[in-house]
């Protein structure tokens, strides 16, 4: 389920919806390990504290925001206010089947 916060703009949230998609996409794909699904889903149930302002370098991800946004990046926030990050987790999370991971 889409979770925007409130205070975004319309291009933050056009890119959590991309990313939202990237992120349900890569999920659902059979050739996706599962362990890396696990790592993921493990990074969105972690709270921002935990994250510590981290860059993320996860291929995947980096390659959902370059797609969505046009521009090369090599990292990306580690933050639930970044809605790349927001939208790539919370696609995994909404597509990965409960009993799979015990979610």
């Amino acid at each position: 389920m889409e979770s925007y916060h409130e205070d975004w703009t319309d291009s933050q949230r056009a890119l959590y919806d991309e990313c939202y998609r990237a992120g349900a996409d890569w999920a659902d794909d059979p050739a996706t390990p599962s362990e890396d699904v696990q790592q993921v889903i493990n990074l969105g149930e972690a709270d921002d504290d935990t994250l510590a302002d981290a860059e993320i370098d996860f291929p995947p991800l980096v390659d959902a925001v370059t797609q969505a946004t046009g521009e090369l990046v090599a990292t990306v926030p580690a933050s639930h206010d970044d809605p790349a990050f927001k939208g790539f987790v919370d696609g995994v999370r909404d597509t990965t089947a409960d009993e799979v991971f015990g979610l």
